[in-house]
């Protein structure tokens, strides 16, 4: 008898990304990526729509989209060689150890898929990847506080290599403004004789010019 009930699985397929995609999978990056950056000091997907853009024209990295009935739910990005000027992997380290690697750049599920199977596919396409370009190693930099990618990766044999750990150092801290200071009072003046308090030393009278009104009274007189 025909029922309706729906599948109890879903299909996901995987597609190299074409440039109509963009739009939508760097608003489906900043999803699954919202809360994860509000709790580690890098950015855990590219810095800005720009840069999103300009990896999508790099020759060497690889980007697919996982899509379950057309929606995206996983996304991988990854890259054949350590490429970008703002690239601070050291290519000798590998090549001393015999490391031919595979860098994983990002590697997001949509929350709603997660626990679903959906990482696990995409670990075996990027492993499948690395093994046709005769690739040894996937690479890849997680925060060390994120606890649930770390655990994931650990139990598919992923191992810590020599790698920089970000370190912090307190500094006492100190005001931005020094604090109130002392100054010397300005010295009060001492009143000079004659002397007003306010306006200095009085001014001298003049002596009467007794000998000009001496004259003229003689003249009136006569």
């Amino acid at each position: 008898m025909p029922t309706d009930k729906p599948p109890d699985t879903l299909e996901v397929r995987v597609r190299r990304i074409h440039r109509r995609d963009l739009n939508r999978t760097w608003e489906f990056l900043k999803l699954v990526f919202r809360d994860v950056n509000r709790e580690t000091v890098e950015y855990q997907r590219p810095r800005s729509k720009r840069r999103f853009m300009e990896v999508y024209t790099s020759e060497w990295i690889e980007q697919l989209l996982y899509e379950v009935g057309g929606e995206i739910v996983g996304y991988s990005e990854c890259a054949f060689e350590a490429t970008g000027d703002d690239n601070w992997v050291n290519p000798r380290w590998f090549e001393k150890r015999g490391m031919r690697p595979l860098f994983v750049e990002e590697l997001a599920v949509h929350p709603d898929y997660q626990g679903r199977g959906v990482g696990s596919f995409m670990m075996d396409q990027l492993q499948h990847l690395a093994r046709t370009r005769g690739c040894t190693h996937l690479v890849l930099e997680v925060a060390e506080n994120n606890e649930a990618a770390l655990a994931w990766y650990r139990a598919r044999s992923f191992y810590k290599l020599d790698a920089a750990i970000f370190m912090a150092q307190k500094v006492p801290g100190e005001p931005d403004l020094l604090p109130p200071r002392r100054i010397k009072r300005r010295p009060k003046a001492t009143p000079e004789a004659g002397a007003s308090p306010n306006t200095g030393p009085m001014p001298e009278t003049p002596a009467p010019r007794t000998g000009a009104r001496k004259g003229r009274a003689a003249k009136k007189s006569g």
